[in-house]
């Protein structure tokens, strides 16, 4: 007689610095989550609890120390490979039913969450890791780039991104100023500042592999009273940029169980047409065409209509957007990879981005989804 396993054991997976691994034990399926840092450890739990007064989130089963870590097991939500995240909804070829649906329910719940917990909040009782821990003294940004230099584009553009200051940029056809020193000067004062921020409870880092479809929030040690627009920027980039384009490309080891999204990353990635130096006139060219699925095109669309313009409208009716997205974006841009440590194309790409980002004439609502169209004749 063939008895049900007492246990059994998935494979394991890495994301970042932390483990985890599926098992059923007596039939009771469980996600089991290893990481090394007893501060993250706990803020992941303090995190859960306070995100499921207001998200659907699984249940904690245990948190147990254990040599070199912390172990924390958590009910394991159905899934499997392709299936199971908005990711698999965002590698459809076009944007379904499915992902409508699921996309209303996911920004009419943040919506009213936010609404209902937003408060001014000093910096200091807000969640910083994403961006003032990065941005202060001995945080990222010093260790990417304080004592760092580097091309622009090896054997594309060769200039250090320390004269950049010195070139006029024309990007597509547009002309812009990219000041590499300055730039991670406002921001490291930016993330200094003592001015109250708006704040909400919020899981703080929203991402196709946080939230599960059916929907629900995962990876809490980022959860608590968040910058709101931290959070529109966090899921706006990761959307339109990361999620389809930079992260697979760099971390292929964390889609193993969502092999679709390699079959994406082309139509994710944009495309280099153009990328000169001109000595005579002190000007680089940089000419890209702009790729991006229609599923996340979709996704990134119903966050800006559906929960950035409305939680603006209520709480900012008379700010301008682009200058409150903008220190979390560059953030987000500069803050995640270390541009040195990426292949040529994708640094000039994000460099291009980061320009487009920091000029007066950035326009967030169509800088995250761009409409693809043929790259300016040089």
């Amino acid at each position: 007689m063939n008895g049900q396993p007492l246990l059994k054991i998935g494979p394991l997976r890495r994301f970042t610095r932390n483990l985890l691994c599926p098992f059923d034990l007596l039939g009771r399926p469980v996600l089991m989550k290893y990481t090394r840092d007893p501060v993250e450890a706990r803020e992941e739990v303090r995190g859960r609890a306070r995100l499921a007064r207001h998200y659907r989130v699984p249940a904690l089963h245990a948190r147990l120390r254990v040599p070199g870590g912390y172990l924390i097991a958590y009910e394991r939500l159905p899934g499997g490979t392709d299936h199971g995240l908005l990711l698999d909804l965002l590698n459809a070829p076009e944007p379904t039913a499915e992902l409508h649906s699921y996309l209303r329910q996911l920004t009419t719940t943040y919506r009213d969450v936010i609404l209902s917990t937003a408060w001014p909040t000093a910096p200091a009782h807000v969640v910083r890791k994403l961006y003032w821990d990065r941005a202060a003294p001995g945080g990222r940004l010093d260790a990417y780039y304080a004592r760092a230099d580097f091309a622009v584009a090896d054997g594309l553009i060769d200039v250090p991104v320390s004269r950049l200051a010195t070139y006029t940029l024309h990007i597509n056809n547009r002309r812009h100023h990219l000041d590499w020193t300055a730039t991670l000067r406002w921001l490291r004062a930016h993330f200094a500042r003592p001015e109250p921020v708006w704040a909400a409870l919020t899981q703080g880092d929203p991402t196709d592999v946080n939230l599960a479809h059916p929907l629900a929030w995962f990876d809490y040690d980022t959860a608590g009273m968040n910058s709101i627009p931290g959070e529109f920027a966090n899921f706006l980039w990761y959307t339109s940029a990361l999620g389809g384009w930079l992260v697979p490309t760099y971390n292929a080891a964390a889609f193993a169980d969502h092999p679709a999204t390699f079959d994406h990353i082309a139509a994710n990635t944009p495309d280099v047409r153009r990328a000169e130096v001109d000595d005579t006139t002190s000007t680089i060219h940089i000419d890209y065409t702009p790729r991006l699925s229609a599923p996340r095109r979709t996704a990134v669309s119903t966050c800006w209509h559906q929960l950035v313009q409305p939680v603006a409208q209520r709480l900012w009716p008379d700010a301008d957007l682009a200058n409150l997205l903008r220190p979390y974006l560059a953030m987000r841009v500069l803050g995640v990879y270390n541009l040195s440590d990426l292949a040529p194309k994708d640094r000039l790409l994000l460099l291009a981005r980061l320009a487009e980002a920091m000029s007066p004439t950035f326009d967030p609502a169509t800088y995250f989804a761009p409409q693809e169209s043929p790259c300016p004749t040089p």
